[in-house]
Formats: C-alpha cells, sequence, structure tokens
C-alpha cells in the first residue's frame, strides 16, 4: 500500500521572484512534483530537477479543466509524492486554491497552506500607489472584475458603494474594465473625476501604469495598450503615484540585457542589472569544461617548488582547488609560495579558500598585472600560472622576458554551449544591451547571433578591443574592470542618454 503523500498549495507573488515567501521556498525544495500556474514566474521553477506539470489557464482558455487539476493533484499525492500546487498570488484571494483544498480534505490527503503576497496591494506599491493613506483612504474593498464561468450570464459582478475616502481594487476586470467603470458612474455614482490607473503585469519588467480619471481610465489603458493580468485601482490614492513612483523609473526598466557570462557566474551581474530594472536575459555563451591531466595534478604536488602562483580567473581558482582537494591538500600546500590575482574578483575567490594575495593589481589586466610583478623582481624566479587554454600570452610572455621560469598549467577550456534554447537565442537577438565580461563571450555570442541592433557593454578594454576586431563597435566600455565597473558604466549612459 502507498503512502500518501503531500500537498502544499503555495502562492508563488504576484509576478517578481523576489516576493515569493522563505516558507514558499522550502516546500519548493522539498516537492518532487510542482503543478504550477501561468501567472506563476517561470524563475521560480527553471531550475528545479523534478516533475514539472503547467496547469495554466489564460484569457478564458484553460489547459485543465478545474476538475482535472483537482485529479491530478490528488492522483499525485495518492502516488505518495510531495506536491506542491504553485499558484499566482495567494492562493485562497480570488482563485481556486479554497477549493483544491476541500478536495485534499475530502479524500483524507495532508495539505498546508502557504500563503502567497497578493496582487491586489503589490501591484499597486510597485506603480507608486499606496492603497491606504491617512490623507486620502481609511479603508479599501477588493472586487473581482471576473464572474463565475457557471453562473448566469446575466449576473453582474458585484459592484461596490461609492465612499469617498476609500480605496478600491479589482482583480481580474481587464476585459470588463469599460463597462466596471461605466457601471461604477451611472449606477453607484462615483464622481466621474475620480482618479483611475490600471497596472499591467504589476511587479515585473513588464509592468505598465496607465493614470488617468474613472471616466477615461479604460480609454487610456487602451491606448497604452494595457492587457491581462491588471489591477484596476479607483480612489484618491492614485494621485501619490506623482511622488511616489519608483520601480518604473529606474534607469534600467523596460531595458531586455542578455548577460553571457556562463550560468554559474551570471548570478551577481543578472541581480545587479535587474536592480536598476532590467529585464534580464541568461544566454551563456560559455561554457567551462575543467582538463583532465596529469599535468594539473604534477604541477599542484609541485606547488612548494614555487616562488609565484599567478591566478587570471574566478575559474581557475576553483579547478585547481578542486584539483587540490582530490589530492587531500588545501592552502598549507602553498607554503612559502606567494600569490597574484588580476583582479579583486579572483582575489576574493583566493581568500575564499584562505589564500591572501600579495598582489592585486591598480588596472585588472594581464597588462598591469605584469608590470607590479615585474616591480618585485622577478629574474629567476619560479612562477606557475594556472589558467584557461585560450588565455592571452600577455602574462606568460612577459614573466618569461622578465627573467622568470614561467609554468603555464592549462587547467579548462572555454567552449560554446549546445544547449542554448531556441526561444532564450531569439530573445537574445531583439535585446537592448548585451554584456561582456570577456573575450570569449563576445566571440561566442556573435557566433550565435549574427545579427544585433543592441547596445555593446564591456567589461574593459581587453574585451572591447576583441568585440572591435569582430567588426562591432562596443558603446560602453567600463573604466573599472570589475562587474561592479561594467554594471556602473551601463547605468551611467542611459541616465546620460535619458
Amino acid at each position: 500500500m502507498n503512502t500518501i503523500g503531500k500537498v502544499y498549495l503555495v502562492g508563488a507573488g504576484p509576478g517578481d521572484p523576489g516576493l515569493i515567501t522563505i516558507r514558499a521556498v522550502e516546500a519548493l525544495r522539498e516537492a518532487d512534483c510542482i503543478i504550477y500556474d501561468f501567472l506563476a514566474n517561470p524563475e521560480l521553477i527553471s531550475y528545479q530537477n523534478k516533475e514539472l506539470i503547467y496547469v495554466g489557464k489564460k484569457g478564458g482558455d484553460h489547459t485543465l479543466p478545474q476538475e482535472e487539476i483537482n485529479r491530478l493533484i490528488i492522483e499525485k499525492a495518492k502516488e505518495g509524492r510531495t506536491v506542491v500546487r504553485l499558484k499566482g498570488g495567494d492562493p485562497f484571494i480570488f482563485g481556486r486554491g479554497g477549493e483544491e483544498a476541500e478536495e485534499l480534505a475530502r479524500h483524507g490527503i495532508p495539505f498546508e497552506i502557504i500563503p502567497g503576497i497578493s496582487s491586489f496591494y503589490s501591484a499597486p506599491a510597485y506603480a507608486g500607489i499606496p492603497v491606504t493613506h491617512r490623507d486620502w483612504a481609511d479603508r479599501f474593498e477588493v472586487i473581482t472584475g471576473h464572474r463565475r464561468g457557471d453562473t448566469d450570464e446575466h449576473l453582474e459582478i458585484t459592484l461596490p458603494e461609492y465612499q469617498p475616502h476609500k480605496t478600491f481594487v479589482f482583480l481580474m476586470g481587464m476585459k470588463n474594465l469599460k463597462k466596471i467603470a461605466h457601471n461604477l458612474m451611472e449606477e453607484k455614482k462615483f464622481p466621474p473625476d475620480t482618479p483611475a490607473a490600471v497596472v499591467s503585469w504589476g511587479t515585473t519588467p513588464q509592468q505598465k501604469t496607465a493614470i488617468g480619471t474613472i471616466s477615461d481610465i479604460s480609454g487610456r489603458a487602451a491606448s497604452d495598450k494595457l492587457a491581462a493580468p491588471a489591477i484596476i485601482i479607483i480612489g484618491e490614492v492614485v494621485n501619490a503615484r506623482n511622488s511616489l513612483r519608483w520601480f518604473d523609473n529606474r534607469p534600467l526598466f523596460g531595458k531586455k540585457v542578455v548577460v553571457t557570462r556562463t550560468r554559474e557566474q551570471a548570478s551577481e551581474l543578472s541581480k545587479k542589472l535587474a536592480a536598476l530594472g532590467a529585464e534580464i536575459i541568461e544566454l551563456p555563451t560559455i561554457k567551462i569544461r575543467p582538463r583532465d591531466d596529469r599535468q594539473i595534478d604534477e604541477a599542484i604536488s609541485n606547488l612548494p617548488q614555487f616562488d609565484w602562483v599567478v591566478f587570471t580567473s574566478h575559474n581557475a581558482v576553483e579547478i585547481f582547488f578542486k584539483r587540490m582537494r582530490t589530492q587531500r591538500l588545501d592552502a598549507r600546500a602553498f607554503q612559502s609560495a606567494r600569490v597574484a590575482a588580476i583582479g579583486p574578483g579572483t582575489a576574493q575567490s583566493l581568500e575564499s579558500h584562505g589564500i591572501l594575495c600579495d598582489i592585486v593589481p591598480e588596472k585588472f589586466v594581464a597588462e598591469s598585472l605584469l608590470e607590479a610583478m615585474e616591480n618585485q623582481g622577478i629574474r629567476g624566479e619560479k612562477i606557475m600560472l594556472p589558467c584557461a587554454s585560450e588565455a592571452r600570452d600577455v602574462l606568460f610572455e612577459g614573466l618569461t622576458r622578465a627573467g622568470a621560469s614561467v609554468a603555464r598549467v592549462f587547467l579548462y577550456d572555454t567552449v560554446l554551449p549546445d544547449d542554448l534554447p531556441g526561444e532564450t537565442i531569439e530573445a537574445a537577438a531583439n535585446a537592448d544591451i548585451v554584456t561582456f565580461a570577456s573575450s570569449s563571450t563576445a566571440k561566442n555570442y556573435f557566433s550565435i547571433i549574427k545579427k544585433s541592433s543592441a547596445v555593446l557593454a564591456c567589461i574593459g578594454p581587453i574585451t572591447a578591443a576583441t568585440v572591435r576586431e569582430l567588426s562591432r563597435e562596443p558603446e560602453i566600455v567600463a573604466e573599472h574592470y570589475t562587474i561592479d565597473g561594467l554594471v556602473a558604466a551601463i547605468k551611467a549612459h542611459f541616465l546620460k542618454n535619458s
């Protein structure tokens, strides 16, 4: 007899993946089956290595009828699975979460309700509209703008009574916006000049907001091409947007930005750009393939013989220390060898493994690192240079000319990924900005995407030179050759041109 599993009815929040609750994330981690809706942000499940079942409903088009969704949830639980039923917003606010919970209770299946942040207050907040305000509204009312599909076709939605110090929020009312506004004025005597707003795709990079009055909001929303999902807000609090607008006036809001770093490294840059309002398209144009080479193990075993070990990338550090661990070695193996890093990111990676760098140059390029090491007097010194097989020869040749004995250890190859989704490539081809954090990302990007009108942003002059060799001209080149420097340069460019 199979053990009955458990079902979590989980609110995914309004759209911004950062607004999901900690408890919901824990449930997603625990689950082995996720049944999700149209309004659940794909980022929440894109890297989940478990069964994913889409049952979304969009504009009345149901992937599965609700009865079939109920049956599916129960079936999976009876198989002994831990199931997350992931629903947009909050599962108990104008959704079918209550009905799903009733079915689970009827079949004796254990369940837990995990509330989510509802769009009825979060979407207005992201538009700079507080649902309550001491000067304008001391209460609010939330109304569904969509009636049940199995009710009398002539049955109208329930309209609220007008109160001047109250905010009215309609969910799922975009299709009926014109009728709702008309009936509020005609039947409920709402003043035609009552402030009104529509927020479409609230809390996401696609967010759009139309502002007007109850008499013209339908036309304004249509003119601005707003579409469902959308929230309708009616009341004096709408006036607050003039001073409280914050989300959709950030410097990169509405810009589609391609991040070309490896999947493992993309998150830092993606988060920083997203914080400026960008819609991120992660297109990892390089894949790190570590080498399985006896030379690497031999070099590590000979570490005590070297005067210097020079690292030129985070990847080199991580792969080097991973190979050290296979030999049961740690930072103590460096003994008296001094360590240099090409920049603060690489130095930080070394520090995480217990190594403090002796040299980090002022400019984070091979030429500057070479100059810093020459100033140390390296003639006759033995130097290990762990790096990628495609690494530039500048450092190796320069150190050799300076009289050092240099052992170059090729740790990995950077290759073109063979698993890039077609839709991601298409989205990247139509992006507004493409970021390059290395020459290899630029070379591979243009081998994948031949034509692009995007603004090209490079982490530094070496990467920019590579882009120019490919007959493209970068509009943005960071002055400080770090991820923070790249982000700052992009921000400055768009503030200047706004």
